[in-house]
């Protein structure tokens, strides 16, 4: 089997159990996604998703964001971890939306990733998911399944980003980048993982793993 081959029966295996997989992170806005993916860094979804209720009832655009200081920001998303770092971002990059994006988050590559806190994985979420154009964010998880499954050889995430594009079809990219984060949820974890019953693992996963 090819490596094309076995690309096209792991996106029909996802298909199958994820038709129509819903962004993790709620968010009613580009501003709002871009806080809550920055807030995601080292942090799961589930705790992103009940700490930016309080935070976005306080300040849901960036011209309230910058009312708060630093340091009420930073208590609020103290569960998410990593506070004091994500809290200047936070109010950095809201400053910056307001003097040179009259408060809009922008809609580019270069834009984004010259914000405080937001890096190359950040922009990518926020450019396919609200502004859906072609991206394909990877994070550790999507980083880990891709060289389970043999599609690169795992020497960083940046070289898993650029084998992931290669492998898979544009158009299939953001869907695909969901799908996988579930799927490892669901059936490949990091700990506690039994290739023999996981449905891609079980004939996709590296015979080197495997013991």
């Amino acid at each position: 089997m090819t490596k094309s081959e076995k690309v096209h029966d792991i996106l029909n295996i996802l298909n199958k159990l994820y038709p129509d997989p819903e962004v993790p992170l709620r968010h009613k806005d580009a501003y709002t996604l871009l806080i809550s993916v920055l807030l995601s860094a080292q942090c799961t979804d589930e705790r992103v998703n009940k700490t930016t209720p309080l935070l976005f009832a306080r300040a849901d655009n960036p011209y309230d964001m910058v009312k708060m200081s630093e340091g009420e920001i930073k208590e609020i998303i103290r569960p998410c971890g990593l506070s004091p770092m994500k809290s200047k971002g936070i109010y950095g990059l809201s400053k910056i939306l307001i003097e040179k994006y009259n408060g809009e988050v922008p809609g580019t590559f270069e834009a984004l990733e010259e914000l405080p806190a937001v890096g190359h994985k950040t922009a990518s979420v926020v450019m396919t998911q609200w502004f859906h154009l072609p991206a394909f964010p990877v994070d550790t998880h999507i980083h880990r399944l891709a060289y389970r499954w043999g599609l690169t050889n795992g020497k960083s995430v940046e070289q898993t980003e650029k084998d992931l594009k290669r492998l898979i079809p544009q158009s299939a990219w953001n869907k695909a980048h969901l799908q996988i984060i579930y799927f490892g949820r669901e059936y490949c974890m990091a700990r506690g993982h039994e290739w023999t019953e996981c449905p891609i693992c079980k004939k996709y996963m590296r015979k080197e793993l495997r013991d």
